[in-house]
């Protein structure tokens, strides 16, 4: 556990292939089943200090206390997914860390030195949905996020781990826009 932000919450794979990925966690790994959006609303997203408009497919599964995040980007607009698959990469990504506190955490992360990489706000883009990633640094899949859970999205991660239990490998793949009615 981070003496800093707490637990790891979310494993993030960028991935050229979701539909792939998504076949493959469900069948050879037994994780599922998977919220899937093929354009991942975004708001106010900026990278590197500059706004952006990309677009993503993301996909979400749960197993035990840690949820699987799967990133496809759909445009060549800069984010730090491109910087990520143009350098040739491709699998884990990021760490996140989930809070409710998300201004205190956000502090701690400058305090600690970390440099800001990407922000924006998720889903409907309320003012308490919002994610801030920071630099990996010299180590590619170090990326840390940030991700405010205290709205609709910490609802949707809910959701998701409510349906991991006592998943029984049938329909792996639903739509993620019907988990809250959205």
């Amino acid at each position: 556990m981070s003496r800093i932000f707490g637990p790891v919450r979310q494993l993030g794979y960028v991935v050229h292939d979701i539909e792939g990925a998504m076949t493959h966690w469900t069948e050879t790994a037994g994780v599922g089943p998977f919220f899937y959006v093929e354009d991942q609303p975004l708001n106010n997203f900026r990278f590197r200090g500059q706004s952006s408009s990309p677009r993503f497919s993301v996909a979400l599964a749960q197993t035990g206390d840690i949820q699987i995040e799967l990133i496809q980007q759909r445009n060549d607009e800069p984010s730090a997914f491109k910087d990520f698959t143009d350098r040739g990469l491709e699998g884990l990504q990021h760490v996140a860390f989930w809070t409710t506190d998300f201004d205190r955490h956000l502090t701690a992360a400058r305090d600690q030195g970390l440099t800001e990489l990407q922000s924006g706000l998720s889903g409907s883009g309320a003012p308490d949905e919002r994610f801030a990633y920071f630099e990996e640094g010299p180590f590619p899949g170090t990326v840390v996020e940030l991700s405010e859970i205290s709205g609709r999205k910490g609802d949707l991660f809910r959701a998701v781990a409510a349906a991991s239990v006592g998943w029984d490998g049938t329909d792996a793949v639903r739509d993620m826009r019907t988990v809250l009615g959205s």
